[in-house]
């Protein structure tokens, strides 16, 4: 697979990985090959889904969350719509 460089954005502060993988849909069981930065936000997202879902609603936990869902969704929209949507 080739790396994809798509730069994360200023506020992202989680891991930043150094190789891509290929994710599958939990609920779906469809899967994509994600870069390493689209890898990195998606285990952003779905760190803070679960914990927006153990109810912690915290302003800058959904904040961010929403704007690494806006990211995904610009950056890569086949892959959002296969793990995230």
């Amino acid at each position: 697979m080739t790396e994809t460089k798509t730069k994360l954005p200023k506020w992202f502060n989680g891991q930043v990985y150094e190789h891509g993988d290929t994710v599958t849909n939990r609920f779906g069981g469809d899967s994509c090959y994600l870069s390493a930065e689209e890898l990195s936000m998606y285990d952003f997202i779905i760190g803070a889904s679960t914990m927006y879902e153990m109810g912690m609603h915290h302003d800058k936990l959904v904040t961010d969350l929403r704007k690494g869902l806006n990211w995904f969704r610009k950056n890569n929209p086949s892959a959002y719509m296969t793990l995230l949507d």
